[in-house]
């Protein structure tokens, strides 16, 4: 795989329920990650004393962030009432020459910030709330 350029790791909602994405606007920053919890079923049996993890078991989670400023009218109203409604529509996370992850998040962090001789900006967080489906570019 070849050196990607960060700005095109994009972040976008889907605007009405209808399966029509749109890119958050003014996004400077993003980022996704996935976690896994294990299930320990090690006993007094287990070879050598190591311990033992039941596979496919426990909870799987993705969680995305992004930072920026604002751009776009329609989709930072869009994140922000989806933040005050504690909806959870579906978000499109693609990742180039990688992939698509697609899937519902909730908003669970929705900051503002300012310096009186900067832009203003905003930091938002969303954490998965079903399944995650990926689709290969």
């Amino acid at each position: 795989m070849a050196t990607q350029m960060g700005r095109d790791l994009l972040i976008k909602i889907d605007m009405d329920g209808s399966g029509t994405f749109q890119t958050v606007a003014g996004l400077r920053a993003s980022r996704i990650s996935f976690n896994a919890e294990t299930v320990d079923v090690t006993t007094l049996d287990s070879q050598g004393g190591w311990r033992e993890l039941l596979g496919g078991a426990g909870v799987r989670s993705a969680a995305l962030s992004g930072s920026g400023v604002f751009r776009d009218e329609t989709t930072d109203a869009r994140a922000r009432q989806m933040f005050f409604d504690g909806a959870i529509p579906d978000f499109q996370i693609v990742v180039p020459d990688f992939g698509v992850i697609e899937g519902p998040f909730q908003i669970t962090s929705l900051e503002y910030a300012g310096e009186f001789d900067g832009e203003a900006t905003y930091e938002m967080a969303m954490a998965s709330a079903g399944a995650l489906s990926f689709f290969a570019l």
